[in-house]
């Protein structure tokens, strides 16, 4: 199985996954699989070094986590031991300069969820029994671990990290004395989501996400410095088996100003080319020097969705009546789906095998 940079062992079978990625790489921002597995990730620095060498990327891990888990609980299995065994490092970034990251991870399905937090090959993972969690940028697992790498107290005490007495606290004891400064924004953000989550605890819906993942105030939606939140993804997962989960992804970057979309998993889907990224016969990111030249990696809604947003930017009155538009689009997405999980309708399963690209269609008509 060729990964990013490594080839590892492939796997017997592998199940059906949705990604969300940067288009220079094999991995994953966040998915989900057929089984209703859910994995994101994000970056964080420890006291573990970053590996320079070229491992496995942590959105390699997310993939292989979708691909080879058919829960929650077994992808954490299953990406804590690919860990362990190849280790994590590579740039992250289709920049010569290297750009090196460790990973924490939000894994979900029907019936369980779960943060996964690494430094370097070592790893703990909390089962979350209640309530909601955020991860950002920043290892939040305290006292409360459900699994842990075998060495991993071993490690925090020849370090000097941790004396061995009382509780042990992995965020304690691998985080950074002296954060980088762009670490300190993340706590206010950190801080920020949980307080959302909180406001809104006990009837949390798809749209109270998406109206955090839109949150600017907070950080949590980023458009500036050059840096955009590039694509975003909200998941229900209902709890009875014989309703399909409902995954909604933007394909584009900053949620504010884009369209959540359907997808439902179903036999015969619909491919959606205006989403996929170009392929390249002699790809930059795969010769070794790599990254040296630059490549235009735009899929087609992306370059419709940017023209979009020159424009909203040049002319208020126009842009915002093209964002009331794609607002109405994903509200008839949003009753869609409440319409199914709710038993009221019962849509063909070829209507959903063409749900995601007839949105994706519906989009592009209106830019």
């Amino acid at each position: 199985q060729q990964c990013t940079y490594l080839e590892i062992e492939q796997v017997e079978r592998t199940h059906a996954v949705v990604l969300s990625r940067p288009a220079w790489l094999w991995g994953a921002e966040m998915g989900a699989n057929e089984h209703g597995v859910c994995v994101g990730n994000e970056g964080v620095w420890t006291r573990e070094p970053v590996g320079e060498d070229e491992a496995l990327l942590g959105m390699d891990l997310v993939r292989l986590g979708l691909e080879r888990g058919s829960s929650a609980r077994e992808a954490v299995e299953v990406m804590a031991a690919l860990l362990e065994r190849y280790g994590q490092g590579g740039s992250c970034k289709e920049e010569p300069v290297p750009f090196i990251y460790h990973n924490t991870f939000l894994l979900a399905d029907r019936t369980e969820a779960w943060v996964l937090e690494t430094a370097g090959r070592y790893w703990a993972a909390q089962r979350i029994q209640e309530g909601s969690r955020n991860i950002s940028n920043q290892l939040s697992i305290g006292r409360e671990i459900t699994a842990e790498h075998a060495e991993l107290r071993q490690r925090a005490r020849s370090q000097g990290w941790w004396s061995g007495d009382g509780d042990f606290s992995f965020a304690e004891a691998f985080s950074l004395p002296h954060q980088p400064p762009r670490m300190e924004a993340a706590k206010a953000r950190y801080r920020a989501g949980r307080e959302l989550l909180r406001q809104h605890a006990g009837h949390i819906t798809a749209e109270t996400f998406m109206g955090i993942l839109r949150d600017k105030a907070s950080g949590i939606c980023v458009d500036s410095e050059g840096f955009r939140t590039a694509g975003s993804m909200v998941s229900v997962l209902p709890r009875d088996p014989a309703l399909p989960c409902v995954h909604f992804f933007t394909a584009t970057p900053d949620p504010s100003r884009s369209v959540f979309k359907p997808f439902v998993f179903v036999a015969g889907i619909k491919p959606v080319p205006q989403v996929t990224s170009p392929t390249f016969r002699d790809d930059p990111a795969k010769q070794v020097p790599r990254f040296q030249q630059v490549v235009d990696r735009r899929h087609e809604l992306y370059r419709r969705h940017q023209a979009a947003l020159e424009m909203m930017e040049q002319d208020q009155e126009k842009g915002q009546k093209l964002l009331q538009t794609l607002r109405d689009l994903e509200q008839q997405g949003l009753e869609g789906m409440n319409a199914l999980l709710g038993g009221t309708v019962a849509p063909s399963p070829e209507e959903l095998a063409d749900l995601f690209f007839d949105c994706v269609e519906a989009e592009m008509k209106f830019y």
